[in-house]
């Protein structure tokens, strides 16, 4: 059977069944430039600290010697004496985390989460020891104590157990205090480089002309797809902050590379409005093999010498669909393509082998990522 795929008028094409695991992406509007672009500079930052969680009832770990040393190092410095092997079990070792966000000043507050390390079974009820919190840099930052709030729980007896969400991770809002500020005054800087999260040459040269048309002035200049430099008009030198607030309110019409996206594992495909498929033609069968095994026993009478035995009786039936046979014009869509497919019952499975198999041949002209 062959079947020809060709661009038809919209009326046609909406009577044809949408693919269910298909998502389609319509064409990219304009975009504010604060969406499109970050400002180097102004990020955030990722803190970790080691910390002791207390207060547990009895859910804490058990085993962990790490645990037991952190403790014992906690009470010597509270001028404690403690042995070598304690053990409690209302102590929980944690890995504490959180985001020092960009001009963090001393004082603030921020939210921390704790997940535990060792073989504790939920901490639910416990509270945070005080913690430093350091940066890429080995600094601290901040600190963090406070009691932290689990969305779950567990709960087990002799022969049974319950759990709901995840009672070994915890959070603390606002849990940690900002102790040192990072160095960054945006008000003195003469020059901004801007850094597009998606880079692409298009996108670049137009944010260009749209910030030298807003202000009237060759402000910008691109330095490669993903890098645009930025002077500061003399203006709003001492006012960047007003600079960047006109700044990020720019219009763009940002462009994109032809892609498609296959997640195997979901049998989701997603695909840009520029993906083309050139003139190709293509055969898809279905070959379903089963297999089927009944054990039959043998048995020997009771006064005989003989032995059991087990001979399994295996039936394999194969069963071959006939192969249809697509031809695809030049010039059609990947929609018409999928929407043609799904007519003659392609499962999204099918159509991933098929996208990889037209994709290994040249005529899919996007990137075919697989995740």
């Amino acid at each position: 059977m062959v079947m020809k795929i060709m661009r038809r008028p919209n009326w046609i094409l909406a009577l044809l069944i949408a693919a269910p695991a298909l998502v389609h992406v319509p064409p990219v509007e304009s975009a504010r430039l604060k969406d499109v672009v970050e400002i180097e500079g102004v990020r955030d930052n990722p803190l970790t600290g080691f910390g002791l969680v207390v207060g547990l009832n009895g859910t804490g770990d058990s085993g962990a010697a790490f645990t037991n040393q952190s403790l014992k190092m906690m009470l010597e410095r509270m001028g404690i004496s403690a042995e070598q092997g304690v053990k409690v079990k209302n102590v929980a070792a944690v890995m504490v985390t959180a985001t020092l966000p960009p001009f963090a000043r001393q004082g603030s507050r921020l939210d921390v989460t704790l997940s535990s390390l060792g073989d504790a079974k939920s901490l639910q009820g416990g509270t945070l020891i005080l913690t430093p919190l350091k940066g890429a840099d080995g600094r601290i930052y901040a600190v963090a104590q406070g009691p932290l709030v689990v969305g779950g729980f567990s709960a087990e007896g002799g022969g049974a157990s319950v759990q709901k969400n995840h009672p070994t991770v915890g959070r603390i809002a606002g849990g940690a205090t900002v102790e040192k500020e990072i160095e960054f005054e945006l008000n003195k800087e003469q020059q901004l480089q801007l850094s597009l999260r998606n880079p692409d040459f298009t996108t670049a040269n137009r944010i260009v002309q749209s910030i030298n048309d807003v202000f009237g002035k060759p402000l910008a200049n691109a330095r490669d797809s993903g890098t645009i430099l930025l002077t500061v008009p003399a203006d709003y030198q001492g006012r960047v902050v007003n600079f960047v607030s006109r700044l990020e309110g720019v219009q763009v019409d940002p462009d994109q590379r032809a892609r498609v996206v296959v997640n195997e594992r979901t049998g989701t495909i997603v695909m840009g409005e520029n993906v083309r498929v050139s003139t190709v033609a293509l055969a898809h069968g279905g070959l379903s093999i089963k297999v089927k095994e009944t054990p039959k026993v043998s048995q020997p009478n009771m006064l005989a010498q003989g032995k059991t035995t087990v001979t399994p009786d295996t039936n394999i039936q194969a069963v071959e669909k006939d192969a249809r046979v697509l031809e695809m014009e030049e010039g059609v869509t990947l929609g018409d393509l999928v929407r043609g497919l799904n007519s003659v019952g392609v499962t999204p499975r099918d159509l991933i082998a098929i996208l990889q198999s037209i994709k290994a041949a040249g005529a899919l002209q996007a990137d075919l990522e697989i995740l």
